[in-house]
């Protein structure tokens, strides 16, 4: 559905705005966190491999580890990755919901 704006007819939102401010700020979460090459670098790998220790992360971009930490970080907090701890090792993975979600984010846009 379109909506035709004129000065006698502002635009009307079709969605409750509340809804819609919380869509943008998942979207602006994602889109930060997705805001440098390294970390869709590490996104991509591990859609690649499915799951993928810290270690080989670190082996495979040519940062320092604590660089990559943080990048992993940034990822999971803004729910793109999701990491579990094995044994003195954490084992990182795509979140299929949260990329779902910003797959259809981008589409709505």
């Amino acid at each position: 559905m379109s909506h035709r704006c004129t000065i006698e007819s502002p635009c009307t939102p079709s969605v409750d705005e509340a809804e819609e401010a919380e869509r943008a700020e998942r979207l602006a979460r994602y889109a930060k966190a997705l805001g440098h090459p390294a970390r869709v670098t590490i996104v991509r790998m591990l859609l690649r491999l499915n799951a993928c220790f810290a270690g080989a992360i670190v082996d495979e971009l040519p940062l320092a580890a604590s660089t990559v930490s943080q990048h992993l970080r940034q990822l999971k907090d803004a729910g793109l990755i999701q990491g579990e701890i094995d044994g003195p090792r954490i084992c990182y993975c795509i979140n299929r919901d949260a990329l779902s979600d910003l797959k259809a984010l981008v589409a709505g846009l």
